[in-house]
């Protein structure tokens, strides 16, 4: 290894480009952050070692005439690497010298100037920066720019550097991922960081910002001479603040194995083929998790998703999915380890001149001629094949398991009830679900096992105490025996039904003592109903219930999650704190039993906007109407115009004790009804509003 290198050296006469093993560009402010300081803190007399540069040379007889980089390399001497490691720091300095040659593009007295008159220093202008650094200009012909740093042609983030960052004209559509998003943040970082810079110093601290970056923050560069070498060393390298991730390491690995085979196992074109795949696959599945930029999915939680639905389940914790990923079933040993065929073979001795009196083997002393036998990989191509195509269909159904209401391929009452599995809280079942959008089933099947689902979780986990983890290997199993087409969605169904027959008494009503122990801690504790966890989507529940026969919905289930809390979400309709508006409605029961009321279920109520805490107080009249202040300007929504469930609430004239328990037993029957179960008698709905003295 040679003497540390500057940025100015490294890219003399070198094409840099980021791999089809590769991940996109993961730094997020707290990396940005750390490159600025270093940049920008660095003493002048110091330079600033960042790293180890590992890079593998493309021989030029394996770039075509029809690539972009051709031309350099034919007629100006250029040299192609691919980035094994440091390719995190590299886009990071392309990203920077693209801010900056922005910003000197914007600055007042550079307004009209063309490229070749705008100058960073006396001698240096930016035309000479993004020849040196960013792209060179095809001089004669076809006129195109090559870049002299970029991602290969199949990443999804090659487009957006070019277009979005690098600001190439004739961009078309574009794919973004949080990859892109990251190159993006990552942009509009350094672009503010700069103008701070400009503000604060002039333009005599950008030139110091860039003579600093492309002289003094020095590079190791370490050059791989074997193709094995590429792969061994990306799966144990880790970038500066940033670990790659299970899935990034599984794609450099299958990539890796491709190259183990011979050719009489895998050709050159079916080798090709199966890692063009392979790049496709990731490419789909990067899209699929960064699909939703606001939310992007977390790659190691899909990934063991799909471990669990296509390989196995395992109890254990932790990196169970990836140990068995890496080290026991995409392994290297699997490709080199040969398996002998079996082959029964006829054994021979030399003949004794007497022959021994006690062998009663019949052999004549003749072998036969040995048979050649076959060798085969214990890890045939075709189940690399095989799992990567799963991956790819299974990221798409993992998304929609997420966002149904992204998913056009979902009808809208398949998308409503994988909304509400979510509402709910998924718990484990999220495998079970991206396996059923997998099936070619009708859509009304698919609905039928999600509705199931769906119930399973609010009586299981709403209703009932059971731990998180209730029947998590039944299910995670039911999720590969569907994947597989090993079972269907009718026995599906019925282990759900069965499972759940711990919660119903031999006549078929519900027990309700887990719930009732529950509901009678959380009386005790002051909170009631409002401590109970399955409160918020029970009461969305029952406003959808009243959109039924309304006009227009006026609550989102996004909206509840928009505070810290749900307080300005559920109101007490009689307050927690009693004020003298509510004595006379109270009159005559003691201080615990008017707190029973307070949280009991019939005085809960799903708000349709935001209210003062302050306002929850008052009078059921006031709260019935809107509030203004003295300016006339609106502090609250009445009853009147909020809610579905307010406006059911505000046609009663009063409300006092008898409101509050008809109103929880409708609400306790609506359960009923809509989750398919039955309490035994009035009794118990009586007892599970806790509104008899004693309860």
């Amino acid at each position: 290894m040679e003497e540390p290198k500057s940025l100015d050296s490294l890219f003399k006469e070198k094409i840099f480009r980021i791999p089809d093993y590769q991940r996109g560009y993961a730094w997020k402010h707290d990396q940005l952050k750390d490159f600025w300081e270093d940049l920008v803190n660095l003493p002048d007399d110091r330079s600033h070692y960042t790293g180890v540069l590992t890079l593998k040379e493309i021989p030029a007889k394996e770039i075509k005439d029809s690539d972009k980089e051709f031309w350099l390399i034919d007629d100006y001497s250029y040299r192609l690497y691919h980035v094994v490691d440091g390719q995190q720091r590299l886009t990071t300095f392309i990203i920077f010298l693209q801010a900056f040659v922005d910003l000197f593009r914007a600055l007042p007295e550079n307004a009209g100037k063309s490229d070749e008159t705008i100058y960073v220093s006396e001698t240096l202008n930016i035309s000479a920066v993004q020849s040196k650094y960013l792209f060179r200009n095809k001089p004669i012909g076809d006129t195109f720019r090559t870049y002299k740093f970029g991602y290969a042609v199949d990443n999804p983030s090659y487009e957006y550097l070019r277009y979005r960052i690098l600001n190439e004209a004739g961009p078309g559509s574009i794919q973004e991922t949080f990859y892109t998003l990251n190159l993006s943040n990552a942009k509009l970082y350094f672009e503010e960081q700069l103008k701070e810079l400009y503000a604060r110093e002039g333009k005599r601290g950008l030139q110091d910002a860039y003579a600093t970056l492309t002289k003094r923050l020095l590079f190791n560069e370490f050059i791989i001479k074997d193709e094995f070498d590429v792969f061994v060393s990306f799966e144990t390298m880790n970038n500066r603040g940033k670990q790659l991730s299970d899935l990034e390491k599984l794609k450099n690995r299958l990539i890796y194995l491709t190259t183990l085979y011979s050719d009489d196992e895998l050709d050159p074109a079916e080798r090709r083929s199966l890692r063009e795949t392979i790049n496709e696959a990731w490419k789909q599945v990067y899209y699929q998790l960064g699909r939703n930029k606001t939310f992007p999915l977390k790659d190691d939680e899909f990934l063991r998703a799909h471990w669990t639905m296509y390989f196995k389940y395992s109890r254990k914790t932790g990196k169970d999915y990836i140990n068995f990923l890496l080290k026991e079933h995409f392994t290297p040993q699997k490709v080199h380890k040969k398996i002998e065929s079996a082959v029964a073979l006829e054994s021979s001795e030399e003949q004794e001149a007497e022959s021994n009196p006690d062998d009663t083997e019949d052999s004549n002393g003749i072998e036969p001629e040995e048979t050649p036998t076959p060798i085969t990989a214990e890890l045939q191509p075709k189940e690399i094949l095989d799992f990567v195509l799963s991956l790819k269909e299974s990221a798409v159904h993992w998304f929609n398991t997420f966002n149904p209401y992204l998913a056009e391929s979902l009808t809208p009452t398949e998308q409503e009830w994988i909304d509400r599995i979510n509402c709910v809280g998924i718990v484990y079942f999220r495998p079970l679900v991206m396996a059923i959008l997998k099936r070619t089933e009708t859509p009304a099947n698919r609905v039928r096992l999600l509705k199931q689902i769906e119930r399973f979780i609010f009586i299981a986990f709403r209703l009932g105490t059971s731990r998180a983890n209730f029947g998590s290997s039944e299910f995670y199993s039911a999720a590969r025996m569907i994947d597989r087409r090993e079972s269907n969605f009718d026995v599906i169904a019925q282990r759900l039904e069965e499972k759940l027959s711990a919660y119903f008494n031999e006549d078929g009503s519900f027990r309700i003592d887990e719930f009732y122990n529950l509901l009678y801690k959380k009386f005790q504790n002051g909170s009631g109903y409002y401590g109970w966890a399955g409160r918020l989507y029970f009461l969305y529940e029952y406003e959808l219930h009243l959109l039924s026969t309304g006009v227009q919905k006026k609550v989102d289930w996004s909206d509840l999650l928009r505070t810290e809390t749900d307080k300005i979400s559920i109101e007490h309709i009689y307050p927690q704190t009693e004020t003298a508006a509510w004595t006379k409605a109270f009159k005559g029961y003691k201080k615990k039993e008017r707190a029973a009321f307070s949280g009991s279920l019939g005085n809960l109520l799903l708000l349709s906007a935001a209210i003062n805490s302050s306002l929850q107080n008052d009078s059921f009249e006031i709260k019935k109407s809107a509030k203004y202040n003295a300016s006339g300007e609106r502090l609250r929504h009445g009853y009147y115009d909020g809610s579905h469930s307010e406006i059911e609430v505000s046609q009663y004239e009063f409300w006092g004790p008898e409101e509050i328990r008809e109103r929880g037993l409708k609400l306790l029957r609506f359960m009923e009804d809509r989750w398919k179960f039955r309490f035994q008698n009035d009794d118990e709905r009586e007892r599970l509003l806790f509104l008899k003295a004693g309860e």
